[in-house]
């Protein structure tokens, strides 16, 4: 009850949205960051039934949903995702699409809604979102709906799905999805435009899919019919990955030569099962190799499989397998310190940067540190959107910020050679400027730049800090305490904010608000040198209007150095100025100012030369 009233008073200093207010006072969300009393989410149990004809580029499918309402609401529509419809003949897009991708889209053959087969007026298509009228669904009770459809795919358009190239692809958002019906905004009516991300409720899938007999399939759940597939040396492989630290050539050239992997049909289907997850997809190819691993992730000797699948004339995907589960351990002991969720992570050699439940599609890159920056990155975001349900098509910044500071601390635990600075450059570029908006502006409403920036290096900066201010300790308390409350949840930014506030006893409202809600830059400049006895103070200003932490490196007559150190919190209380002071029998020649992850607008004035 204290801690209620505590954290209650902090997130008054929060400007709160109309729509986010109604949440807490629905009490669907509450000010200490736990789901309020009458916190609900809906979910769907899908069974996909899929057939992929390579040489027709066609995916045909039968959805058979079922939709639970645990809403208080009586649901008089349903709305469905049809990502697929961005590759439509005058679709609404922000990103360019070949003339030879464009198509009509999804074509429906067949809707049962409920018992009631379904004609176009009772449903309707406008881009990537359908609407679709129903006979009213009372909260606490579910609905069946079939869908028949096909559509065709992407040969040279890939994003984040397609044709990879001939005998390989990566196959998302294959299916009708029922969108997020929530406490904040209701339904989820915003369309895909290829630019933002996705939201989508945790849902049970069955998925079927039939494919050539030459093809092997890889995909998000546990392949059910392993032994039906594989020929027995292959599983034999496949479990003795799942039970040893090494790595494990699961499938060679020579064993695609040799025809020595799959079981001899006509036409193969692959069953696989997911459970509690927010998304389904799946690869396949002909002529892609595969490297597989385990590793225990939590103390327990639970361990999850990392598999990298791959063309052989990508050399740089050799090392996948080991970037891969080197990112493994680090997220499970040392950042962020969780045990890795799921069962399996697959990296496969695909045309985009994109993440999804236990599988990555990744494109092939010539320089090491930019295959393991990628690999990292892609395979942290299983924590985040994944695992904690965050909605990407507005608050964007809840996952990939979360990536990138991942990204920059696991990157040199591979290598320590490499210094990752990833966005830094482009962030220092727009620092203050007209496109410099604050990180809580919608993700849907920015583009270029200004998405960028908010969606990565931004709020990376943002939980560095808060990081460093804390310490690794209370840090991962707090860090912990989010993710314990709100996994398999839809948490939102005012759930995070308090739930770090909660979980670390600090209010830490003060510099939200500087960094999530408010514009500004950072200027520092070594103002002063002043010397008296054996002592020093070095005054360091801010210029800007910005907090950033404060890095300064003495460098003394003998060319000895010493470095020192700030934490964000020196600039709580509004100063203008920070002070060093510290006793030294050396003369100062020279004070340099900054930090890789330092944001300066002006850092030609970070030099002092002592005279």
């Amino acid at each position: 009850m204290l801690l209620f009233s505590i954290t209650d008073s902090w997130s008054q200093d929060l400007f709160i949205p109309l729509n986010i207010q109604s949440a807490f006072n629905k009490d669907t969300r509450s000010a200490d960051g736990q789901p309020g009393k009458k916190y609900w989410q809906n979910r769907a149990d899908y069974n996909l039934k899929i057939n992929f004809n390579p040489k027709k580029m066609l995916v045909e499918g039968v959805a058979t949903i079922t939709y639970h309402n645990y809403s208080p609401d009586t649901l008089k529509k349903l709305v469905f995702k049809l990502a697929m419809n961005l590759y439509k003949k005058d679709a609404n897009r922000l990103v360019d699409v070949e003339a030879e991708d464009e198509n009509d889209g999804i074509k429906i053959q067949k809707m049962m809604l409920g018992t009631s087969k379904a004609d176009t007026s009772k449903y309707k298509i406008e881009g990537t979102v359908m609407s679709a009228k129903i006979q009213p669904l009372a909260p606490g009770r579910n609905m069946k709906i079939t869908i028949q459809y096909s559509y065709p795919l992407n040969k040279k358009s890939h994003y984040r799905t397609g044709m990879i190239e001939k005998g390989a692809f990566f196959i998302a958002y294959f299916f009708p999805r029922i969108a997020v019906y929530d406490d904040i905004d209701g339904w989820d009516n915003i369309p895909y435009l290829g630019n933002c991300e996705f939201y989508n409720d945790f849902c049970d899938f069955n998925v079927d899919i039939t494919v050539p007999n030459n093809y092997i399939v890889w995909a998000t759940g546990d392949l059910m019919n392993t032994r039906a597939r594989f020929q027995k040396p292959i599983v034999t492989r496949i479990l003795n990955a799942e039970h040893n630290d090494g790595i494990v050539d699961v499938i060679t050239e020579k064993d695609l030569k040799s025809k020595t992997v799959l079981i001899k049909t006509n036409k193969s289907n692959w069953k696989f099962k997911a459970t509690n997850v927010t998304d389904f997809v799946f690869a396949l190819s002909d002529h892609y190799i595969w490297k597989s691993s385990s590793i225990a992730v939590d103390s327990s000797g639970r361990r999850t499989r990392v598999d990298a699948v791959y063309s052989p004339k990508h050399k740089d995907f050799n090392e996948v397998i080991n970037f891969s589960r080197a990112t493994v351990d680090a997220m499970s002991y040392k950042f962020p310190k969780w045990p890795f969720p799921y069962q399996h992570i697959t990296v496969v050699d695909g045309l985009d940067q994109m993440e999804y439940p236990m599988m990555v599609n990744d494109n092939p890159l010539s320089d090491r540190a930019e295959t393991i920056e990628l690999t990292d990155h892609e395979i942290i975001h299983t924590m985040f959107p994944f695992y904690m349900g965050t909605n990407e098509v507005k608050y964007g910044w809840m996952d990939e910020g979360w990536a990138t500071i991942g990204e920059w601390l696991i990157t040199p635990m591979i290598d320590p050679k490499i210094v990752d600075d990833y966005g830094m450059d482009r962030y220092e570029a727009i620092m203050g400027r007209e496109t410099d908006v604050p990180i809580t502006t919608p993700t849907n409403q920015m583009t270029g730049a200004t998405l960028f920036n908010n969606n990565y290096p931004k709020p990376a900066l943002a939980y560095l800090y808060v990081k460093d201010l804390l310490g690794d300790s209370l840090f991962f308390n707090a860090l912990h305490h989010y993710i314990r409350t709100w996994n398999g949840k839809h948490p939102m930014p005012y759930d995070f904010f308090n739930c770090m506030n909660a979980g670390s006893g600090q209010n830490l409202n003060w510099f939200w608000k500087r960094w999530f809600f408010e514009t500004g830059y950072a200027d520092l400049t070594v103002k002063n040198v002043a010397k008296s006895d054996s002592s020093y103070i070095i005054e360091v200003q801010n210029l800007g209007t910005k907090p950033v932490p404060v890095d300064i490196t003495v460098v003394y007559d003998d060319d000895g150095k010493k470095k020192f150190h700030r934490d964000i919190s020196c600039w709580q209380n509004g100063e203008t100025s920070v002070y060093f002071e510290f006793e030294t029998t050396r003369n100062i020649k020279q004070v340099t100012l900054g930090d890789t992850y330092t944001p300066d607008i002006n850092k030609q004035n970070n030099l002092y030369e002592v005279k």
